[in-house]
């Protein structure tokens, strides 16, 4: 008779998977912050194929926030580029169109409310937005953005982030997507000051359907 010579697998001891579950929670928390799903019509996907998608490429304890593309998740920060891309490739595969991914920590976001210009202006944040870029953009470039191109709006640039008062609503400024990427020759995501307060809660965001 045949023995079966090979080695067997050993299973990972209860305590030796939650050590590693205890591990994992000790990392830093991130946000990608996902452009151009589920809006308009378009690009729809499901936000536990989003989740599949980090998780495949790297990320632990992911959840979503809302249908617009709020991921939050755990990594070592070195991953943190490499799982964006992953994902980001996932996704464009998934809705056959790009989905370009912008990262940000959670501290990072919790700066950016603390420093945002317009905060004074409207407390309840229904008008302020940041619109998060890909990279930091050159200073030539952010000199020449026009800052009456949307009367009524205003917009200030710091490092990676463009901080934007649109009193008028987004459906009608001119400060868009589209303007902020070619003028500054790089990515940008918009979102609205209240869902990033969200975001950098200490609480976990709510999973999304």
């Amino acid at each position: 008779m045949a023995v079966d010579r090979r080695p067997r697998r050993r299973r990972a001891s209860p305590a030796a998977v939650s050590g590693r579950a205890a591990r994992a929670h000790e990392l830093p928390r991130f946000v990608a912050f996902l452009r151009g799903v589920n809006v308009g019509g378009k690009h729809l996907i499901a936000m536990a194929d989003v989740v599949k998608a980090f998780e495949r490429a790297g990320a632990t304890d992911v959840s979503t926030y809302l249908q617009s593309g709020n991921v939050r998740f755990r990594a070592t920060p070195s991953d943190v580029t490499s799982i964006a891309a992953a994902a980001s490739a996932a996704l464009t595969h998934r809705c056959a169109a790009p989905v370009p991914v912008v990262v940000r920590s959670v501290e990072a976001l919790r700066r950016v409310l603390a420093a945002n210009p317009f905060a004074g202006r409207d407390p309840d944040g229904a008008a302020m937005h940041v619109a998060f870029l890909a990279e930091v953009p050159d200073r030539a470039r952010v000199a020449s953005l026009d800052p009456a191109r949307s009367p009524g709006d205003a917009f200030v640039v710091v490092d990676g982030d463009v901080y934007l008062h649109l009193p008028n609503g987004v459906a009608r400024t001119k400060l868009t997507n589209a303007w902020l990427d070619r003028t500054l020759a790089t990515v940008s995501t918009l979102r609205n000051v209240r869902t990033v307060r969200a975001l950098a809660a200490d609480a976990p965001a709510s999973p999304g359907p």
